[in-house]
């Protein structure tokens, strides 16, 4: 199935509040549980740079697992941010996770070079995916660890519908709705290697985690 584009960025009050309050937590859980899985001696302190943080519920958690660290979230999507700063507030995380507005490439962050690099769910809204690829390459320090998960896109519309009707039966119409489209837009594991190829990052590796997700690991070179 040839990927079909969707909006690069997830911007609508009533999307921004669905994606908000769904619930994410077995995937979100599986991304620490890769991380940790990947850099099992690593304990992590510094700055982690989470890309495409959205309602920062990824930042949170990586947070809590690693007590450790600050993260600095960015997101091109205000409505997604200001969901995720009332959740900062909410649950005490003020000091520990910072999130700012920002559009890849060209996004003003604080720091040139982060101890780590994250990422869950953006490259499939990206139009170009090299853009991914250049963050993660030039804000994550030589070492650093790197790990980035996202949608694999199924053979074809019924496989994503499949997919939509066994995780978001019973998510809002609008949800499922971004759910199906962002399956469509997902890349492959194949483009995903070229992709790593043409950006330089070759030791970086990508593996299927999921019936719907894959995951690209490693360290900066």
């Amino acid at each position: 199935m040839q990927r079909e584009p969707e909006a690069e960025l997830m911007n609508g009050a009533a999307q921004a509040a669905a994606y908000a309050h769904a619930d994410f937590a077995e995937a979100h859980s599986r991304f620490i549980t890769l991380f940790q899985e990947d850099f099992p001696a690593e304990e992590i302190s510094g700055t982690v740079l989470d890309l495409g943080c959205g309602p920062a519920d990824i930042s949170v958690r990586f947070a809590r697992a690693y007590p450790r660290c600050v993260v600095h979230g960015v997101d091109g999507a205000a409505a997604m941010l200001a969901h995720g700063r009332a959740r900062l507030q909410h649950e005490g995380f003020e000091r520990r996770v910072r999130l700012f507005h920002g559009y890849l490439p060209g996004a003003e962050l604080p720091l040139d070079l982060y101890d780590a690099v994250i990422s869950n769910s953006l490259l499939h809204h990206l139009h170009d995916p090299a853009v991914m690829w250049a963050a993660v390459r030039d804000y994550a320090k030589p070492g650093a660890p790197i790990l980035v998960m996202d949608l694999l896109r199924p053979d074809s519309h019924a496989a994503a519908q499949a997919l939509v009707d066994h995780y978001a039966a019973a998510e809002p119409e609008i949800l499922q709705y971004d759910f199906f489209h962002s399956l469509l837009a997902a890349y492959e594991i194949g483009e995903v290697r070229q992709q790593l190829r043409d950006a330089g990052l070759t030791k970086l590796r990508v593996r299927q985690v999921s019936d719907r997700h894959f995951c690209v690991s490693g360290r900066a070179a």
